[in-house]
């Protein structure tokens, strides 16, 4: 009797773990067929898109400053990329040589403890050469009317951080309270369908910087 119940014991042991036994195996194919196919689908994401057939390279490539004017910023020093990198965007921009006129302006309009206590913000810098293309006369009266000169700076300044991305097709909220627009692609950038991107994505302490070779001029 014993033995007939230990026989009787050991079979249905057997019927309940042999399903068990059955739905591990089955459970660990169906993981291992997830893990492969996760791992299949995860394997490309190390090489993000950036929407234009790129890479991760390339979108890092194009967190660097770009353009043609960027190879007469100095390699050492607080003028270079690094230095201003460390700087508040006033003090930086007083250290690049080709922003003097943009420099002093802000100086006259008494924007510089404005834009460096600003946090996370776009300026479009004109160079000397942008200011150059405006009859003296005429910068002249602006550099001496604080008002219109203080008008054409904050036009210049962006409320947020842009990303070349950004430059792409975008239109943007100056602290002035109008708008200005940008488009291009790559290495290419327009402003305001006039202003072209010379030296783009600079990084200051608080801003990005994009330097142009035409000054804006808000609608009146």
């Amino acid at each position: 009797m014993n033995t007939r119940i230990r026989r009787t014991t050991g079979v249905l042991a057997a019927a309940v773990v042999l399903p068990l036994a059955l739905s591990a195996c089955s459970s660990g194919s169906s993981d291992s067929g997830k893990s492969d196919s996760s791992d299949k689908a995860s394997a490309p994401a190390t090489k993000s898109s950036d929407g234009m057939g790129g890479t991760t390279e390339s979108a890092s490539s194009m967190d660097q400053p770009f353009g043609p004017a960027c190879s007469t910023v100095p390699k050492n020093g607080a003028g270079s990329f690094d230095g201003m990198a460390k700087d508040p965007v006033a003090t930086a921009a007083s250290n690049n040589p080709a922003l003097s006129t943009l420099v002093s302006a802000v100086k006259k309009a008494g924007l510089v403890d404005t834009l460096n206590n600003a946090q996370n913000i776009t300026v479009f810098a004109p160079t000397d050469d942008a200011f150059n293309k405006i009859p003296k006369a005429t910068l002249d009266k602006v550099l001496n009317d604080k008002a219109e000169l203080t008008k054409i700076l904050t036009y210049h300044v962006v409320g947020r951080k842009l990303t070349p991305r950004d430059l792409q097709n975008g239109s943007f909220d100056t602290l002035e309270k109008s708008k200005v627009t940008a488009s291009g692609l790559g290495e290419s950038y327009t402003v305001n369908d006039a202003a072209k991107v010379v030296c783009g994505n600079v990084k200051t302490a608080n801003a990005n910087v994009y330097i142009i070779d035409t000054v804006l001029m808000p609608k009146s």
